[in-house]
């Protein structure tokens, strides 16, 4: 009955990402959802969100979403879907929280190779020169991977 009811909370949670729904997630989150839980489909919330909602990207974050899981079908990372779409705020809230830009997807390409606009578009500008990370953010993308190793 638990797994049901984790797995039914793992599919209400990125729904709830995928909508943008801050409130929900919110409520779910602090029931316990687990924000690495996948759904019924082997994604995480993170990794279905609504990419043009950087608020969402934050909260998940925040409550320990991680940003360098890859997409189980496509090897993508959070931050490939982000540049690719064009979205440079929510990039922005996964460079801070850690999120590896210089993992490659599962064709080889790293999220500058497949950013919104071309080589000469803000997202690529941003991915060229990106901002250095703060000292948790540093760390959290040295344990993730530790992790991987």
């Amino acid at each position: 009955m638990e797994r049901r009811r984790d797995s039914t909370m793992a599919d209400e949670l990125a729904n709830a990402a995928a909508r943008g729904d801050l409130q929900r997630i919110r409520e779910l989150l602090d029931c316990a959802a687990d924000p690495n839980a996948v759904n019924s489909y082997g994604r995480t919330p993170i990794q279905v969100m609504m990419l043009g909602s950087p608020r969402v990207a934050e909260l998940l974050l925040q409550r320990g979403a991680d940003p360098n899981r890859p997409d189980p079908r496509t090897g993508c990372l959070p931050a490939h879907d982000a540049a690719r779409a064009g979205f440079l705020e929510t990039l922005a809230v996964l460079h801070r929280a850690g999120a590896r830009l210089d993992l490659p997807d599962g064709s080889g390409r790293l999220p500058l190779d497949v950013a919104a606009g071309g080589p000469h578009g803000p997202v690529a500008r941003f991915l060229r020169h990106l901002p250095p990370l703060s000292p948790a953010a540093q760390v959290a993308g040295l344990v993730a991977e530790g992790v991987k190793r």
